[in-house]
């Protein structure tokens, strides 16, 4: 196969990292489901001695998802947060680091009830307005944090505004980048450092595995994750690898068909008046839909509704038929979940009234399935105004 540069999106997603086996010709690689390999004498191996150091069908994902984005490395963990924490590792007591406020709750859970604890600094700020960024910014800032779009209300950071200040503070700048998936948003060429991914999410995309990865061209920065990886043993088995590989496979058909269902549902949504407010970045209703055009080439398959009250909110997700109520995204079938009392649920009650998540907010997690089936079902689900 030539170099990953020379090929599209749909090309990379199909074949980078990864080259028929060459023992048997296999055009799928395998799953190297072992845990130790012969070495020919004391270290000299193949480039494999212990699969939590490294493991062949681990190492086919992360150069396909590093590919994806136009990074240069990957490093892939046994979940979103475990990637999240290994980055944090880079760092030491008294160090600062900046997050942006309406972050992922096990994100915020993390940073606030065991980070803090071990003598990290954080502050939570809207990284929707850069000057808040900025005056956030310390002497001993070393990170500074974004989701974009946001879990769950959708809010969007500018990312090339954000690397700058990092920059200019001599901090890096990671972003998550989850909801937009590489096919929608590239970090990296906006000056982000390194971006990391639930790839339990769209990456995956059939909800059948737990994994992250973080991908960076930052040589340092990729020589950290890979110890984390060896020294901290966070690290995915070669079958959940091999199932987020096959995933990645149809990564650009599927956010296609997710974010044709999600922008025809997010406007039948508005013209409805049994939804209180809706937030999808792709409708001209959106504060930063300009932004969000601006650095994204599309919207993904993530529409959270208001409904007003948590009683509202519960029948409407009891009625649907189609959409599960559940934990989760990203999957090809259609999810309802109520941040307050799930992926929020860690956030003090104060902290999400401040942000914005009610009791009467819902988020959907989009799926491919016919559209007028997903409309149909909201539509006997949603409760009267």
């Amino acid at each position: 196969m030539k170099s990953d540069r020379e090929f599209r999106f749909a090309t990379l997603a199909v074949h980078a990292g990864q080259d028929p086996d060459p023992t048997t010709g296999a055009v799928m690689p395998p799953i190297y489901q072992t845990s130790t390999y012969a070495q020919e004498s004391f270290g000299v191996h193949k480039g494999y001695d212990y699969s939590r150091g490294a493991n062949p069908t681990r190492s086919f994902l992360e150069k396909n998802v590093a590919a994806l984005e136009g990074a240069v490395y990957g490093a892939a963990f046994a979940s979103g947060l475990a990637s999240i924490e290994a980055m944090i590792k880079r760092y030491s007591v008294g160090d600062h680091i900046i997050s942006g406020a309406n972050v992922y709750g096990g994100t915020d859970r993390m940073f606030r009830q065991v980070f803090a604890k071990l003598g990290l600094e954080f502050s939570f700020v809207d990284t929707r307005d850069p000057d808040k960024i900025s005056e956030a910014v310390r002497a001993e800032t070393r990170l500074i944090l974004v989701e974009t779009p946001t879990n769950p209300l959708m809010h969007i950071t500018d990312i090339a505004v954000a690397a700058e200040i990092a920059h200019d503070a001599g901090a890096l700048l990671m972003v998550d980048n989850t909801f937009a998936t590489p096919y929608f948003q590239r970090p990296l060429e906006l000056g982000a450092d390194a971006v990391m991914h639930s790839s339990t999410k769209y990456l995956n995309g059939h909800s059948d595995v737990i994994g992250g990865i973080v991908v960076t061209s930052n040589e340092e920065v990729a020589e950290h994750l890979h110890f984390m990886q060896k020294a901290t043993g966070g690290v995915p088995g070669p079958l959940d690898c091999w199932l987020v590989l096959r995933g990645t496979k149809t990564l650009h058909t599927r956010m296609e068909a997710h974010q044709r269902n999600a922008l025809r549902i997010a406007e039948w949504l508005e013209g409805d008046e049994r939804a209180a407010d809706v937030f999808y970045p792709g409708l001209p209703s959106h504060p930063q839909h300009e932004l969000a055009k601006k650095q994204m080439s599309g919207f993904s398959g993530m529409v959270s509704v208001e409904l007003g009250t948590r009683g509202r909110a519960e029948e409407f997700a009891r009625e649907t038929r189609v959409f599960s109520l559940a934990e989760s995204l990203g999957g090809v079938e259609s999810l309802i979940s109520h941040p307050a009392s799930m992926t929020h649920a860690a956030v003090s009650e104060e902290h999400r009234a401040e942000l914005g998540i009610t009791e009467g907010l819902v988020r959907l997690s989009i799926g491919i399935e016919d559209i007028e089936d997903l409309i149909d079902d909201l539509d006997r689900a949603l409760p009267a105004a």
